[in-house]
């Protein structure tokens, strides 16, 4: 096992996770909108690529492996969430204590909450279109679905993030007559 991790380590594995690293858990934590999560995501991506380490260097393209790793595995968490059933209460939970020292809601917005109210495929969107700046075309690719579908994901994400953080789109009312 030894001289399979010296191998790897000659290779640039680990120069790479330094490197690269905070790169893939941006892009796991907007998968997973969840600090915890986002890190085991990004170790499972890591832990799948290490068996194939010197493949993927030849190849050229190792981070397109990791990116499309996580997307796979995010994937399969939905799926595997989708199957589980909520436990409806009689009991509404209890809000959370105040102590009057809150800022203005616009104050407050946090991007990451904002993701949370997203679907999983929409923040994957948001995420691979707006912050890695890649085509409809690349990003159809990596969630294997159809360029219309990233389109009207995107549009209902970008809709749903106004509705819910209008102060982080400049002039947001002139940007909405303008498209009706």
């Amino acid at each position: 096992m030894n001289g399979r991790l010296t191998r790897v380590d000659a290779d640039g594995f680990t120069e790479f996770v330094a490197s690269r690293g905070p790169s893939l858990l941006r892009m796991a934590l907007a998968l997973t909108a969840d600090r915890g999560l986002a890190e085991d995501l990004v170790q499972e991506a890591l832990t799948r690529a290490v068996s194939r380490w010197t493949k993927l260097v030849r190849d050229g393209d190792p981070e397109k492996y990791l990116r499309a790793v996580m997307l796979n595995e995010t994937r399969s968490q939905w799926r595997r969430r989708s199957r589980r059933h909520e436990v409806i209460t009689d009991e509404v939970p209890e809000p959370a204590a105040t102590d009057g020292t809150e800022l203005g809601v616009a104050d407050r917005i946090d991007m990451a909450t904002i993701l949370k109210h997203l679907t999983p495929r929409q923040r994957a969107i948001v995420y691979l279109r707006y912050y890695e700046d890649l085509s409809v075309a690349d990003t159809a690719g990596l969630l294997n679905c159809s360029p219309g579908t990233v389109k009207r994901q995107s549009f209902d994400a970008l809709k749903r993030i106004r509705c819910l953080a209008p102060s982080l789109i400049p002039d947001n009312d002139a940007t909405e007559r303008e498209v009706t």
